[in-house]
């Protein structure tokens, strides 16, 4: 009863109710506390009968430990507790004696007795606790009884006991590596623990201290395989990690095989002609043999595998859905891979740093499966939110996923991200400019010229970074940009940045001959600010002057010596030796060295374009998902991803005889868990898997194998994994079928076809398949191949003479017939009458032709701008006339009509104030000052969209209310036809060749044969007028572009299977894509 007054004395001091107080609370520092009675109280609390002042002690005890002070002099009071009944206080005993059990050995050794009789103690967690505390004492003299306690605890019936004993086994290794054999022997004890518990942890163990010795895991690889659903999430990342080597080791690529299995059945065509020749078999004998001589059959252990990772791409865990996209992306089959894309993109909705790790690996991923990211390419787009690091790497993505189709959209993007705050983004998105300009040819001069219009920024980073890519970009084809340079020696006053200046030199330096009179004068100014330059200029300044003097020796040898000379006394020493050398190099001596007489050809020797590529390519070799990827370089304890085998390891070595109660159990779960799953998951991905899953002869080869080994586990697997493949190629797989296969399972399978087509028909899941599909050109090719057959036969209807013409007299109404988003056709109304004469002239096919370009189209199509209810009673529609504009040439005329269908008059309609993006101008049309209830007016006003599609926001005013509208006009709307006759065209287009030429492969349906349809529909999508062509099968139009009036030139090569073969050629590169994109889109209607 004494210890509770002692406590609140010794606890004491005399402060006050608002002072701190000083003294032995351990918790305020004990600043005026004397030596001999610090922790006192803690001490006599710690003695006391009482479980609740013991617990409070320890609490107390272990903060002081949280919070960094030394509480090491009570370690006697604190292990005299360990053998306290009260299971919280006995907790807090061990966190303390793990925390100073190693700098008091001595006394730690007093308490062993304790603890290994608290291995015998009943309560699980108190066995637990004690080998926790018995492992975490580093001390070696109890190295055998701690290998004593983990032998008896690897025994143990609890499971947490067991896997605590697992935790414990690394401990003992970093202690003593010389027990790593009796510890292996522990490890393969714990491997064939049935419990989920175990699993994770042991494949820890295994991998801390043997991950060479894989004998270990094939009598469990099933095993782990099947538990993998059931463990926990930190045991499924170890697991997934583990046996993601483990498979490189042990199976086939399946990567290297796709490209056998093409040759496949013309092998087992000759397979069976040798059979013949040899004598008269029987069938059934070829048939046996047949899968024996196939090149790659995926082992079923292998497909196992796959199919058990899968269902984890939908877990909570970030980090479990990265290791099973890292296992498919090392293991699967090229076409299976696409199924990790959507898992990965969720995880970009996670937080900051789960995203930093993800693009790291998205961005290694989308170099080398590109088509696998392509559907999602908005998901990468940047947030003003995002910080520096995750904008740098959706950049990389984007770059990465840029190509020929949504290069515009890309570089959308690009122009927007040039504008943010962020000047280290900023520099990066330049370089990602600069590589998509490399990458993809024909947008290479509408990159340039973003970029030198950057030039004129008022931010110097943002000009510095734009000369660097300039330069990159102009050692392609400076013969062209002779301009470029001059504009770039202009700056040299201007830029400051040691990295721009110095490119700015080398520019001028190998390419001085196309800039005569300019380079002479920079190398003056250069030769004035010498001294004061950075050493990197420096440098570039001796290249300069060398290039001048070889190839301009009378106004620049003066001025060279100069340079020379100043370089021969600078202080640092890479340039004294750079002018000594260039100096023996370039002025004749009286030696005359060899060297000498090759100056020119050292100097000005032609040098390869640079590559621009990413900082990921290279970055695969690692494994995906690890920190040694994360950080490119090799780290601690990491283990190099093993390369594939030349020939399949023995697969009977992970055969188990497993007990017949269990082969059902399992069985029955299995059907009963993943069969639904699968089947839902397998018509998702439609194509994707089955792209690449095995031909019905090779999963039988499977089974045969698998039941011949005697495992009765993996039969069932095999099995399976049939049912499922013949599901997938009732998907309409039939592109994978091979020769072999008899004529019926052909007829049953086209039978299923549509029935599987038909299933998985939401976004998602066209979404996905597509993006997997992708990924296979073989797979997809011949499904096309077959599909466009059947398409065909489906349009043509059974009296095929008369539809084609009700189809065209259906066409010309234009009212009924034109979707909402082509616009209709509107040739110009004057037409000389020589040309009228040329075209009646010419023998066409088409009599229609001339008629129809002549005549102004009867109706046009209108589009809502703002509708009556959004309007109040106002609605607006307008119509591009396709006439020219009366104010300006260069603008598109827009027709506006006004309706008011309200009660009362609105008064004083007109257009707003507008703010347009830069380029971008409008002419209003004039003021309408009523508009009274049912009455309509139509206006006229013209957009300048210079040459673009961005569209035109502005507002529409009445004297009371403003409406917020927008005009954005498809790219055919924003040129006007040009008449020209067959040798204009072509030499026209002789000169728009290369980077300026687009073409596009098609097919034209049978309602898009006839000349009349063509031509009415490639007028219709775009205002482009006919050239007149004496080929029957070729079709060409042209016009130019409102604004900068470039050229469009089009040509239509029809041949009479339907195959056709379009071409653009425009100096402006953007609008000639979309344009081809509409075209396309229009004739394959």
């Amino acid at each position: 009863m004494s210890a509770a007054p002692a406590y609140s004395e010794d606890k004491g001091g005399s402060a006050g109710p608002g002072e701190p107080e000083y003294g032995h609370d351990p918790a305020s520092g004990g600043i005026f506390s004397s030596d001999y009675k610090r922790h006192d109280d803690l001490k006599e609390m710690l003695d006391t009968n009482k479980d609740s002042l013991k617990l409070e002690a320890m609490k107390r005890i272990v903060a002081m430990i949280a919070r960094g002070k030394n509480a090491s002099d009570l370690f006697p009071a604190v292990v005299k507790n360990v053998a306290c009944k009260n299971i919280e206080v006995k907790k807090l005993v061990y966190v303390y004696l793990v925390r100073y059990a190693e700098e008091q050995q001595d006394l730690a050794l007093l308490s062993i007795s304790t603890f290994q009789r608290g291995l015998k103690d009943p309560n699980q967690l108190i066995r637990a606790s004690a080998l926790r505390v018995l492992s975490s004492i580093r001390v070696p003299i109890i190295v055998p009884i701690m290998m004593l306690a983990i032998k008896e605890a690897a025994s143990d019936m609890s499971p947490y006991v067991r896997k605590t004993a697992a935790h414990a086994i690394p401990k003992l290794y970093s202690l003593d590596s010389d027990q790593k054999d009796q510890l292996i022997e522990v490890i393969e004890k714990l491997l064939a623990d049935k419990t989920t518990l175990v699993a994770g942890s042991v494949v820890m163990a295994f991998e801390e201290v043997c991950p060479e010795r894989i004998d270990l895991i094939h009598k469990n690889y099933r095993k782990l395989c099947n538990l993998l659903i059931d463990v926990e999430e930190w045991g499924q990342v170890v697991i997934i990690s583990m046996l993601t080597r483990y498979a490189r080791t042990q199976f086939l690529s399946p990567t290297q095989n796709e490209s056998l299995l093409e040759e496949s059945p013309e092998k087992a065509f000759y397979g069976s002609e040798e059979d013949e020749a040899k004598g008269p078999g029987s069938e059934e004998a070829a048939a046996a043999a047949l899968p024996a001589r196939k090149p790659y059959v995926m082992d079923p252990d292998h497909r196992l595998l796959l199919r058990n990772t899968k269902p984890l791409l939908q877990s909570r865990s970030a980090a479990v859905v990265m290791a099973v996209a890292q296992l498919y992306f090392h293991l699967a089959p090229k076409a299976e891979v696409g199924v990790i894309a959507k898992a990965l993109v969720r995880l970009l909705r996670s937080h900051s740093e789960v995203q930093y790790v993800v693009l790291q690996n998205v961005a290694t991923m989308s170099i080398k499966r590109r088509g696998m990211f392509e559907p999602y390419l908005k998901s990468f787009y940047i947030r003003s939110t995002d910080p520096t690091q995750i904008k740098i790497l959706k950049l990389e993505v984007l770059t990465n996923l840029a190509n020929e189709t949504n290069i515009p959209t890309v570089l959308r993007e690009f122009q927007t991200y040039i504008r943010s705050m962020d000047k280290d983004f900023v520099a990066a998105t330049i370089q990602a400019i600069g590589r998509c300009a490399t990458n993809i040819g024909r947008v290479r001069d509408t990159c340039l010229s973003g970029l030198v219009q950057l030039l004129s920024n008022r931010d110097e980073l943002v000009v510095a970074e734009s000369v660097v890519v300039i330069k990159k970009l102009l050692q392609m084809q400076p013969a062209q940009h002779g301009e470029i340079i001059k504009h770039l020696a202009k700056l040299t006053d201007n830029i400051q940045v040691p990295m721009a200046r110095a490119s700015i030199l080398w520019l001028i330096g190998e390419y001085c001959e196309h800039v005569p009179r300019i380079a002479p004068d920079v190398l003056r100014k250069m030769a004035k600010s010498f001294t004061a330059e950075e050493d990197i200029v420096k440098l570039q300044v001796i290249n300069l002057a060398a290039k001048l003097y070889l190839t301009n020796s009378k106004q620049t040898k003066l001025l060279t010596q100069y340079v020379l000379s100043l370089a021969k006394y600078d202080q640092n020493y890479d340039i004294r030796d750079r002018a000594r050398f260039t100096r023996q190099l370039i002025v004749p001596s009286e030696q005359g060295g060899t060297l000498s007489r090759h100056a020119k050809k050292l100097f000005l020797a032609p040098k390869p374009a640079p590559v621009l590529e990413s900082s990921f390519k290279d970055r695969d070799h690692f494994q995906l998902g690890s920190l040694s990827h994360l950080l490119n370089a090799k780290a601690t304890g990491y283990q190099e991803l093993p390369d594939w085998p030349e020939e399949a390891p023995d697969p009977s070595v992970r055969n188990v005889e497993v007990p017949e109660w269990t082969k059902c159990s399992n069985r029955e779960k299995r059907k009963e868990k993943e069969k639904p799953f699968y089947s839902d998951s397998e018509g998702e991905s439609g194509p994707t898997e089955s792209a690449d899953s095995e031909p019905a002869s090779e999963s039988e080869s499977d089974s045969k194998s698998s039941s011949e080994s005697g495992s009765g586990e993996s039969s069932s697997e095999s099995d399976n994994e049939d049912q499922e493949e013949d599901e997938e190629k009732g998907g309409g797989s039939e592109s994978e079928q091979s020769e072999e296969e008899g004529e019926k399972r052909k007829m049953k399978k086209r039978k299923k076809a549509p029935a599987g087509r038909g299933e998985g028909s939401s976004s998602d899941e066209d979404s996905e398949s597509s993006s997997s599909s992708s990924e296979s050109e073989e797979t997809s090719e011949s499904e096309e191949e077959q599909a466009e057959p059947a398409s065909w036969k489906r349009k043509t209807p059974p009296s095929s003479k008369s539809s084609p013409a009700a189809k065209e007299v259906s066409l010309l109404d234009l009212e009924d017939f034109t979707p909402p988003s082509v616009q209709p056709v509107s040739p110009p109304t004057v037409v000389s009458a020589s040309l009228a004469a040329d075209l009646e002239g010419l023998t066409l096919t088409d009599t229609s032709l001339v008629p129809s370009l002549l005549s102004p189209v009867s109706g046009v199509r209108r589009q809502e701008l703002l509708h009556r209810v959004a309007g109040e009673g106002l609605a607006v529609d307008y119509a591009f006339s396709r006439q020219p504009f009366s104010g300006d040439p260069h603008m598109v005329s827009v027709h506006i009509y006004f309706s008011n269908s309200s009660d009362t008059p609105i008064k004083g309609l007109h257009v707003g104030t507008p703010k347009l993006p830069a380029g971008l101008s409008i002419q209003e049309f004039p003021e309408i000052e009523s508009l009274a209830p049912g009455e309509t007016a139509t206006a006229v006003m013209g957009i300048n969209f210079c040459d673009s599609t961005q569209a035109a926001n502005f507002q529409l005013c009445t004297q009371t209310r403003q409406f917020y509208v927008s005009i954005q006009p498809p790219v055919g709307e924003l040129m006007a036809p040009v008449f020209m006759s067959e040798n204009e065209f072509k030499k026209e287009q002789g000169k728009l060749t290369g980077m300026n030429e687009i073409s596009e492969k098609l097919v034209l349906p049978d309602a898009c044969r006839s000349d009349h349809v063509v031509v009415q529909k490639v007028t219709t999508t775009a205002n482009l007028g006919r050239v007149p062509c004496g080929a029957a099968e070729e079709y060409r139009f042209a016009g130019k572009t409102l604004t900068s009036g470039s050229l469009v030139l089009l040509t239509l090569d029809a041949r009479p299977a339907g195959a056709a073969q379009l071409t653009v050629h425009s100096e402006k590169m953007v609008i000639g894509t979309m344009l081809v994109k509409d075209v396309v889109q229009a004739l394959s209607r």
